[in-house]
């Protein structure tokens, strides 16, 4: 027999044509989604990504808050160190060469002599080795011409200012006559100013009234500044005080007085 009569001769099972017509009718139902589960699969990924983001930004700048603690640490344990090699006195905030062309500060020294002007480490370079840790991982914004910012040292009371008038000092403390150790901040997250927060080198005591709105602490750590203290420990501290909340709303002092930065 010959293969077409052979073809004509196979039989349908019954109701066979039915089932592909039904199985290619389930096939084009679930060959996509509709319009509006569509739009139901975007907004559940809207709501989750709103939800997360948050929590992902916040994840981040608690590990550059832990970096910050680090590089504070290392910057008082420097500064200890040099109290010991010098008499139990503290690093100075700054003094310039007698004629006034070079500035040696804690953390950078600055050739204005030539053009441009040339930076190296400052007073503890011997001791931290690295300009790195005087940059605050959160922190971006002007220095000045300064080449490392980020963080203010006390020069209020701990590294004196030539210009201060009392209470403050004029010459570095003696480590010796610091009362309280752990409640006298040496290093703190700096800055002043809005958009953007300046950058400051230099923290100053609420009643160093004509330093003091430049020399604040900067709260930037999702609301918290990083804190040194003479006695080596370091602290995120979120309660803010004496804030200008036009001018500086981030910005603001460690105490509603002298007390976190003075000797008593």
């Amino acid at each position: 027999m010959a293969v077409a009569d052979l073809t004509r001769c196979v039989h349908r099972v019954p109701g066979q044509d039915n089932l592909r017509k039904r199985s290619r009718a389930r096939f084009r139902f679930y060959g996509g989604f509709t319009l509006i589960e569509l739009l139901v699969v975007i907004a559940i990924i809207a709501i989750l990504a709103g939800i997360l983001f948050p929590i992902f930004i916040s994840a981040q700048e608690n590990g550059r808050r832990a970096k910050c603690l680090s590089n504070l640490k290392q910057l008082s344990t420097a500064w200890l160190a040099y109290a010991d090699d010098n008499g139990g006195r503290a690093c100075p905030a700054f003094y310039f060469s007698e004629d006034g062309t070079r500035m040696y500060s804690w953390d950078f020294t600055g050739d204005y002599s030539t053009t441009p002007t040339i930076y190296r480490l400052g007073l503890l370079g011997p001791y931290t080795k690295s300009g790195a840790i005087n940059n605050c991982p959160s922190f971006k914004s002007d220095g000045w011409g300064r080449p490392y910012t980020g963080y203010a040292y006390n020069s209020s009371y701990i590294g004196g200012d030539p210009s201060n008038e009392p209470p403050c000092l004029v010459e570095p403390c003696a480590l010796g006559v610091i009362v309280r150790a752990s409640a006298t901040v040496v290093f703190a997250d700096g800055g002043y100013g809005r958009d953007p927060v300046k950058a400051q080198n230099y923290l100053r005591a609420p009643s160093d009234n004509s330093k003091f709105s430049a020399g604040t602490a900067h709260f930037r750590h999702n609301g918290a500044a990083c804190v040194a203290y003479v006695d080596g420990h370091v602290a995120a501290k979120t309660t803010k005080y004496l804030c200008d909340a036009r001018r500086s709303p981030e910005c603001g002092a460690l105490s509603e007085d002298d007390s976190a930065y003075d000797l008593k």
